[in-house]
């Protein structure tokens, strides 16, 4: 059986390596243009992301075209055998369009316009900014949609951000209408009796803003969801003629990390692929683990949207950025680690921003692959030729996945509401900190992990992890109990089943629609200052057989047992003995409840014996030490083991019993232990396992190639 799925775009077959390019900046200098090619072959770059912030260079003069420019960049790169993911420039529209249509620029909540200047500072409602993203694009679309260079498109830049102007707010209103169909149903939604807020007209609606409402928690939900929706229709507008010019090509738009003004999830079904930017703080602490852990969440997130499909990692730095608070130097090693760390968690690509240093302006001090010394004897760019040839080594990657038996759930209206929630700790309540950790004590253990939203089928998962599931959207409690009865291991936390999609508490007893699937209900909840904190207390024999006391802090839920099993209790305060883990047996799957917020290495040791007791599979059946995660991605046939060490410290990792690995590198066996030095990764490769290819083996799929719908 092989299970693979076909590349982006069939001009290029294996890995992607390139960088954003900008030569629309060195259009006075054709012996750097010229220069570039040469050293983007000596990085082995096959893939360049162009015209991304091009459009005062495209159009200088409204109605006034220039793109033989550009006609003479994608020439030149696809005659050297570089192909382009080619941008629509909507990201940041030029100055002549500023000034004369003020109504593009945005309003801040302040009420007050924006003037020209910045990216993204464009109201995506206005009709005018519509009209012209429009016609740009049609324009590029007719012009290079059967260009050879191009790969596919890259819509706009890291969307973002929100307009407050009288085009909005009555773009809001008539979201609303449809969403609520009646005023009754909003002020419902929205319990607008408190504080006299009761809606009587339309007209009354304003979005949230510092001089107005901020406290009516339904709007402010419902404002970041508008801003969604209306994001998605522009992108929509954007995507429209690219796809009638050519509807072979591939269209993305670059995510960003976590980002919290958009839920992303939304715009899954209109991308046909998933990219984003990747800017860790690498060596901001002594050690890298934690770094690293959230960093594989979020590649985990963006392969889990289209459910195992390989992703592109858009941009990254080879060096350092210029906008965070510290940017340190990449040690040795660092750079092809954090790179092979994207591949191993489904990136068939590694990309940069960018690929030359600006010379002037915001970004030229930011890391680039050449610097502003002009040339290839750089340690940045001897990394950045090791990344291309080993790309190039491991080609038969491409197209591989994994399906993971475990999944996290990390939901983007559930963080909003969260956020919003005034109490029970508004000094932090720290939902992505808390998901994070769960995910850490999976990657810990060498289990991969799918990171979804609640939303997504349950059903391909045996292990179901949703730490504070604060909002449960209609339907979901009942897909977790079903999820439960049939078999499934699921994991919730403190301040989960709280509220409706409103953001209105559920009556009855906490936690609401996953009570009887937890077998728990819960009294109330203590939030601990910054200096406290309580103990868990594992009861002995406990059918985890953990054992020991584990330190609880900042919030500690007060719940009573109803058909759960307790296996530890609290052990200080006036609530010392209340049940503080528990266990419910629901159906022929088992639901746990752990009631306090622990620090570590309760979630290491919590998932480990999760996992011993479920029987979840490893990807190498091993201890791995401290630092060191494996990942897998395979295609039925032959897997690849990505063993990475995050330390500053040499790592030995024992193979115990796994036989038949092979260095994918070195193409030398295997056997015993593998030696990590610091920030080291190894490639391994053994004949499949069968372990991580999902339902696709048990429905008897006949198709040598994977469906990518």
């Amino acid at each position: 059986m092989y299970l693979k799925y076909p590349p982006f775009q069939s001009k290029v077959n294996g890995l992607l390596h390139g960088a954003d390019y900008n030569p629309d900046q060195w259009l006075d200098s054709p012996e750097i243009l010229a220069e570039d090619i040469r050293l983007m072959k000596l990085a082995r770059c096959n893939v360049m992301s162009v015209g991304i912030f091009s459009w005062a260079s495209l159009e200088p003069e409204e109605g006034v075209y220039s793109f033989e420019w550009l006609d003479s960049v994608l020439d030149n790169l696809v005659s050297n055998g570089i192909f382009v993911w080619l941008a629509t420039p909507s990201g940041a529209r030029p100055a002549w369009m500023a000034e004369k249509y003020p109504e593009v620029l945005r309003v801040g909540p302040n009420r007050v316009r924006n003037l020209f200047g910045h990216r993204h500072n464009h109201c995506i409602t206005s009709p005018i900014y519509r009209r012209k993203v429009r016609e740009m694009n049609m324009r590029l679309a007719q012009r290079y949609a059967h260009h050879p260079a191009v790969l596919g498109w890259h819509i706009s830049n890291e969307y973002s951000g929100d307009c407050h102007c009288d085009l909005c707010q009555e773009a809001f209103r008539s979201w609303l209408k449809e969403r609520y169909g009646t005023l009754e149903n909003l002020n419902k939604a929205w319990w607008s009796p408190f504080w006299s807020h009761t809606i009587t007209k339309w007209s009354q609606i304003e979005s949230p803003a510092p001089h107005g409402e901020t406290m009516v928690h339904g709007l402010n939900l419902d404002w970041k969801r508008f801003t969604t929706q209306n994001t998605l229709d522009f992108m929509r507008g954007e995507i429209e003629p690219l796809r009638a010019a050519n509807p072979d090509l591939p269209v993305t738009t670059n995510f960003m990390e976590a980002y919290d003004g958009l839920d992303y999830w939304k715009f899954v079904d209109d991308l046909d692929v998933i990219s984003w930017d990747s800017y860790p703080t690498w060596h901001d602490k002594s050690d890298d683990t934690d770094q690293a852990a959230w960093v594989s969440m979020i590649h985990d997130i963006k392969r889990s949207m289209k459910g195992g499909r390989p992703f592109v990692l858009m941009e990254s730095t080879p060096s350092v950025t210029n906008w965070q608070p510290v940017s340190k130097l990449k040690r040795p090693g660092m750079h092809l680690l954090s790179c092979l760390q994207a591949v191993a968690h489904g990136a068939d690509s590694v990309q940069y921003f960018q690929w030359r240093k600006s010379r002037g302006s915001s970004e030229k001090l930011h890391g680039a692959v050449v610097g502003h010394a002009g040339h290839h004897n750089t340690r940045v760019f001897s990394d950045v030729m090791q990344v291309g040839k080993i790309l190039e080594e491991l080609a038969g990657v491409a197209g591989k996945t994994v399906k993971p038996e475990a999944a996290v759930i990390f939901d983007w209206e559930n963080r909003w509401a969260i956020r919003d929630a005034q109490g029970p700790r508004n000094a932090g309540m720290h939902y992505e900190q808390t998901v994070h950790e769960f995910y850490q004590g999976l990657w810990e253990n060498g289990i991969p992990a799918d990171v979804i939203n609640m939303d997504v089928d349950f059903t391909p998962y045996r292990l179901l992890i949703a730490p504070m599931l604060y909002m449960v959207r209609p339907g979901v409690g009942e897909r977790i109990a079903e999820f439960v009865k049939n078999g499934g291991t699921f994991v919730a936390t403190y301040w989960s089943g709280i509220v409706n999609e409103t953001d209105l508490t559920f009556l009855g007893g906490f936690p609401g629609p996953l009570r009887e699937t937890l077998g728990i209900w819960s009294e109330e909840i203590d939030a601990l200052h910054d200096h406290d904190s309580n103990h868990i207390v594992m009861v002995e024999g406990n059918e985890l057989d953990m054992r020991g006391t584990y330190t609880a802090y900042e919030l500690c839920d007060l719940i009573h047992v109803e058909t759960a099993e307790v296996l530890a209790r609290y052990g200080d305060d006036f609530y010392k003995g209340r049940p503080a883990l528990t266990v419910n047996q629901f159906g022929k799957g088992s639901a746990y409840y752990v009631a306090s917020r622990n620090q570590a290495p309760f979630h290491r040791e919590f998932v480990a014996k999760i996992v011993q007791r479920h029987n979840l599979t490893k990807v190498l059946n091993v201890e791995l030490p401290h630092g060191v995660t494996v990942q897998l991605r395979t295609d039925g046939h032959t897997d690849h083991l990505f063993v990475m060490n995050f330390t500053s410290e040499m790592k030995v990792v024992p193979l115990g019993e796994e036989h038949h690995l092979t260095d994918a590198l070195t193409k030398e066996g295997v056997s015993n232990s593998l030696t990590l030095a610091a920030y080291d990764v190894k490639v391994l490769t053994r004949p499949c396992t069968g372990k991580f290819v999902g339902n696709c083996l048990s429905h008897n799929v006949s198709s040598e190639v994977l469906s990518c719908s």
